[in-house]
């Protein structure tokens, strides 16, 4: 049986060459250009820095590759390792740009969050001294009530006053009285002392009555419970008459006035 040998080439006999290996040169220019576009938008730069990083890598193997004459493309690997590094320098500067922004944003809503912060009261005036003289700034903050006819100053220069009680007669068809019980009346004065208009439709008043602290309620009719309406203009102010029930034996009331939603409440204990 007869072997078969492949013929070798003869002396001088033509070979064809090895393919050209460009596919790094390409895959080089084409992540370059992909990472410059990813590296300048915010957000998304972290791309840009891995495919700069990839096309660097590839361009300088591809270059290699030109070098030995394994592939023809010398000048896409060129164009992708620097379009790889300047992806990379495109990415940081971006993300920096990015996480500063971010900084400063932050940094802007703590600053929203703390303005819009309760206003607390600064310090507490008693108009019934003859003197006028402030009376201690931390009364409230050591957990004091004001007394009747104290007034309660806030940081804006909004001013509450709130004055002794007094036997109160409701209506025929008044609410919020139980028989039995006993009503009482106190007259409640926000003065405007800033330079800005107060809105005065967001006042709450309620109070306690007694030892035990149950709640007196407030009392309508037609003398009494409209509560503060509209807004007061700088260097005005505003009363309004409020009565409230209690048990017959409470021989205290306790006030509570909520000047509106940014400030914190003042608290008066008045003798009945």
């Amino acid at each position: 049986m007869s072997q078969y040998t492949q013929p070798q080439p003869e002396p001088g006999q033509f070979t064809a060459p090895s393919p050209a290996r460009n596919g790094l040169g390409t895959a080089a220019l084409v992540l370059g250009i992909i990472g410059i576009i990813f590296g300048v938008i915010p957000f998304l730069f972290w791309i840009g820095t891995v495919l700069g990083l990839l096309a660097l890598v590839l361009g300088l193997v591809g270059r290699g590759r030109a070098k030995r004459g394994e592939a023809t493309n010398k000048g896409a690997a060129t164009a992708g390792t620097v379009l790889g590094l300047l992806a990379l320098i495109a990415s940081i500067a971006i993300g920096i740009v990015t996480v500063m922004a971010v900084d400063e944003a932050v940094d802007e809503i703590n600053k929203s969050v703390e303005n819009t912060a309760p206003k607390d009261t600064t310090k507490d005036t008693t108009k019934g001294d003859q003197d006028g003289a402030a009376k201690d700034d931390s009364a409230e903050e050591k957990g004091k009530a004001l007394a009747a006819d104290e007034t309660s100053v806030y940081d804006d220069d909004v001013q509450v006053t709130v004055s002794a009680p007094k036997p109160y007669t409701p209506g025929e068809f008044a609410v919020g009285h139980t028989k039995g019980n006993k009503a009482y009346q106190v007259t409640i004065t926000i003065e405007n002392a800033g330079k800005e208009k107060y809105d005065a439709n967001l006042v709450t008043v309620d109070a306690r009555a007694g030892k035990d602290g149950v709640t007196a309620e407030q009392i309508f009719d037609d003398k009494a419970g409209t509560g503060f309406e509209g807004s007061i203009l700088p260097g005005k102010k505003a009363t309004v008459t409020y009565a409230f029930d209690a048990p017959a034996d409470a021989k205290n009331l306790t006030v509570e006035v909520s000047p509106g939603f940014d400030y914190d409440a003042s608290h008066w204990e008045l003798t009945v």
